[in-house]
């Protein structure tokens, strides 16, 4: 696994596209994902401290984890099938911890919120990743 980080969001209104960039945070390498205006949007709010006055959907997953006791420990996006790529989140529990499969655009959203790790897998990344 390679630990990323988020390093820009482009929302791309005339082709109708949003990608958000990792980049290795030990590295040069970079990977683009296309993802939805939705997660997109709620990135960016987060990102530029907006506070909306009713919880979002990936502010309410992260209170409802927290009022749950639970930790978000790492999101790690593990495949790439179709050109479409697959993520988990990993969440600590008083029961041990939770492998819940989800679309990587909400992860990185959550990640985001809960300033929790980010890592891809190798082989996802040895397939797309640019150097920057």
């Amino acid at each position: 696994m390679i630990e990323m980080e988020l390093t820009r969001i482009i929302i791309d209104e005339e082709k109708r596209e949003q990608i958000v960039f990792l980049k290795e945070k030990k590295g040069t390498r970079y990977l683009p994902i296309v993802i939805g205006i939705n997660e997109a949007v709620s990135i960016r709010m987060h990102l530029n401290s907006f506070i909306s006055p009713r919880p979002l959907t990936h502010d309410l997953m992260h209170t409802i984890l927290n009022d749950l006791g639970a930790k978000l420990e790492k999101v790690v996006i593990d495949e790439l099938v179709d050109n479409t790529f697959y993520a988990k989140l990993y969440l600590k529990t008083q029961s041990g911890t939770k492998v819940i499969d989800a679309r990587p655009s909400d992860c990185i959203a959550l990640a985001v919120r809960t300033k929790s790790a980010l890592f891809v897998d190798e082989k996802v990344l040895n397939k797309l990743s640019q150097p920057t």
